[in-house]
């Protein structure tokens, strides 16, 4: 088995851009957010679910070409998630369907779960089992992220993660109420307004990069990773969204959300 202190533990999904773009790519929140890792240099482990089809055999590739560790990648009876995506007139994003695949139910082993008691520090994208793994993680006293986004609950969160556009005040009444359910530390994106962080008595802010944008898809997800390589390495609150602001700037300047060769979507 390969050695690793940092994990990521749910969601991944076969992105398919529909006509007039007719291009996929490789994606999902607990997968953009582990490659974003790897690139940033912390070797890391992807722990999920993918399908016996084609779409599974391309995302092993993928997570191989990208160096993570495949190990606790389980292979399922079913089809591989995917989520279809469509544009409208003003050329924003629409999820006009999403297929959960081998991922809905999915379970790490027992065994899998010891190797994740280990860790340093765990992230969680979309998991349906009620916040159960990241509960019995903190009780461990491990280290552990999640989009709130993606999935509910602050309980337990080293780092909690959320969205909360751009409205005046609105990131700050998120931040506390993230803090007020449990989390140590509340870091939310704002929009065009950048982003904040506080763990309720240092509270840092930041600005957007400007960039030509091609695509925002994975751009949070990218922001999250790029937060939390900084952390882990030691760095203040106000360098750890500088370093999430300036890779997720990287992200929406190219297809998908990390570099990949896209594939053509079929029928």
């Amino acid at each position: 088995m390969a050695e690793f202190k940092v994990a990521t533990v749910g969601d991944n999904c076969i992105d398919r851009f529909m006509p007039p773009v007719g291009l996929s790519a490789v994606g999902g929140n607990a997968v953009n957010v582990a490659v974003h890792l790897r690139k940033h240099g912390l070797k890391t482990a992807y722990f999920g679910a993918v399908g016996p089809d084609a779409d599974g055999a391309r995302m092993l590739d993928c997570f191989r070409e990208n160096g993570l560790v495949v190990d606790h990648v389980q292979i399922r009876d079913g089809v591989t998630a995917y989520t279809e995506i469509e544009f409208d007139q003003g050329g924003d994003r629409i999820f006009a369907f999403e297929e959960f695949g081998v991922c809905r139910g999915y379970r790490p082993a027992e065994d899998e779960v010891q190797f994740l008691l280990r860790m340093r520090h765990v992230h969680i994208g979309w998991f349906d089992d009620g916040g159960v793994l990241r509960r019995r993680l903190h009780a461990a006293g491990v280290s552990v992220s999640q989009d709130i986004t993606v999935n509910p609950g602050a309980d337990g969160l080293a780092i909690a993660f959320a969205s909360a556009g751009s409205e005046p005040g609105a990131a700050s009444a998120l931040a506390r109420q993230l803090l007020d359910e449990g989390a140590r530390l509340a870091v939310v994106t704002r929009g065009s307004q950048g982003s904040l962080a506080t763990d309720g008595i240092t509270t840092a802010e930041t600005g957007i990069r400007p960039v030509e944008v091609s695509d925002t898809t994975g751009a949070g997800d990218t922001f999250i990773a790029g937060f939390i390589a900084a952390r882990l390495k030691g760095k203040s609150l106000q360098e750890c969204l500088e370093a999430g602001r300036d890779a997720a700037a990287v992200t929406c300047t190219h297809f998908g959300g990390f570099p990949q060769t896209p594939v053509q979507v079929s029928g």
